[in-house]
């Protein structure tokens, strides 16, 4: 493996990790919104491991389209 090589897959490993620990952070602070809205525990854990568990697709959806609609979902 040359340098040259060596440096651009070092490149691509950083902004890999890099991009993980967003969504990582992204999904933390999203379950923790999950966790303090006034609905029931099963809903919350649904809702939590859903999201935890889709990673970034989860993430839209929540803050796209389900942020607002889950506490009627899971009365």
């Amino acid at each position: 493996m040359t340098l040259l090589q060596y440096k651009y897959k070092t490149k691509i490993t950083m902004i890999g990790t890099i991009i993980y620990i967003i969504g990582l952070v992204l999904a933390i602070k999203a379950v923790l919104e999950i966790l303090k809205m006034p609905m029931g525990t099963a809903g919350k854990i649904i809702s939590a491991v859903a999201v935890l568990c889709t990673s970034w697709l989860g993430l839209a959806v929540y803050y796209f389209y389900a942020k607002d609609k889950l506490v009627s979902w899971f009365k």
